[in-house]
C-alpha cells in the first residue's frame, strides 16, 4: 500500500502525484480527434452550452480572459467573436491540445489578440490580480486537487473579476440519469475506439463524470475558494452545469 495521498483516475484509486501524468496522456492521445469526438459524443451540443457560457459570461472589449484547460481555443474564439477588442490568454498543460488550437482557421485570423501558454491549474504561471475573467471548461474535473485550482482562479483574478465552470454535472431525475449513464458506459467508450484508437480514454471521460461533485456540492467548493455570489444553471436537463462566481 503506498502511504502517499491519494486521489480518483476515473474509478481506480491511484497516487496524487501520478494523476496529473495521466490525465497528460489522456490529453495527448486524443488531442487530433478531440473537436470531432465532442461532436459525435454530444450530437454537437457541446457548442450549444459553449454558447450559453457566453450568453451568461457577457464578454466586453477591453477584458482579459484566462481561459484554462482550453487548448484547442473553442471558448477563447467564441469570447473574441463576441467582444473584438478583448485579449485571451489560453492555459493547458498538454502542449499536444494547444497545438491542435493553434492549427485553427481562428486561431490564425485572431492571432494577435490570443496567447498560448503550457500551464499546470493548481500553479498557473501569472501574477496575482491578472485577468478580469477565467473560464475552464469540461477540465476542472480532471484536476487532481479541485481546491488548488479554484484558490488559483481567484488569486489571477483581479477584484471584481469573474469566474465561470462548464462541467459535467448530475441530472436529477433518477431515471433519467440512468438512461444517460447506460449511453454512456455503452456507447462513448465504443465510439472513441472506433474515431481515435483509444477506448482508455473515453472510459476514463465517462468514469470521471461520475466522480464530479454534483451541482450543489461543487458550488460549495467556488464559495469554499472565496468567491461570492456563486451560481449555476443546468444545462440539457442537468448534463452539464454552468457555474458562476465573483471576486468581490
Amino acid at each position: 500500500m503506498s502511504d502517499k495521498k491519494q486521489t480518483h483516475f476515473g474509478f481506480r484509486t491511484v497516487d496524487e502525484d501520478a494523476k496529473a501524468g495521466m490525465v497528460h496522456g489522456v490529453f495527448s492521445s486524443v488531442a487530433s480527434r478531440y473537436d470531432l469526438m465532442n461532436d459525435l459524443m454530444s450530437a454537437g451540443i457541446h457548442r450549444v452550452w459553449k454558447n450559453a457560457m457566453m450568453d451568461w459570461l457577457a464578454p466586453r472589449d477591453g477584458q482579459h480572459l484566462l481561459d484554462v484547460a482550453g487548448g484547442t481555443g473553442d471558448v477563447a474564439f467564441r469570447f473574441l467573436d463576441r467582444a473584438p477588442g478583448a485579449r485571451v490568454t489560453v492555459c493547458d498543460m498538454t502542449e499536444s491540445m494547444l497545438v491542435e488550437g493553434r492549427k485553427r482557421a481562428d486561431a490564425v485570423e485572431k492571432g494577435d489578440r490570443l496567447a498560448w501558454v503550457t500551464g499546470d491549474a493548481m500553479a498557473l504561471p501569472f501574477g496575482d490580480n491578472s485577468f478580469d475573467r477565467y473560464t475552464i471548461s469540461f477540465g476542472i474535473r480532471n484536476v487532481t486537487r479541485i481546491p488548488d485550482a479554484l484558490a488559483e482562479a481567484y488569486r489571477v483574478l483581479k477584484p471584481g473579476g469573474r469566474l465561470m465552470v462548464l462541467e459535467f454535472s448530475q441530472i436529477p431525475v433518477p431515471a433519467m440519469q440512468w438512461a444517460y449513464d447506460r449511453y454512456s458506459f455503452n456507447v462513448i467508450p465504443a465510439m472513441g475506439q472506433a474515431v481515435t484508437g483509444d477506448r482508455d480514454s473515453y472510459q476514463y471521460l465517462v468514469e470521471s463524470i461520475r466522480k464530479f461533485p454534483d451541482q450543489d456540492a461543487f458550488a460549495d467548493m467556488i464559495r469554499g475558494a472565496g468567491f461570492g455570489r456563486v451560481q449555476y444553471r443546468n444545462l440539457s436537463m442537468g448534463i452539464a452545469a454552468l457555474h458562476s462566481g465573483w471576486k468581490l
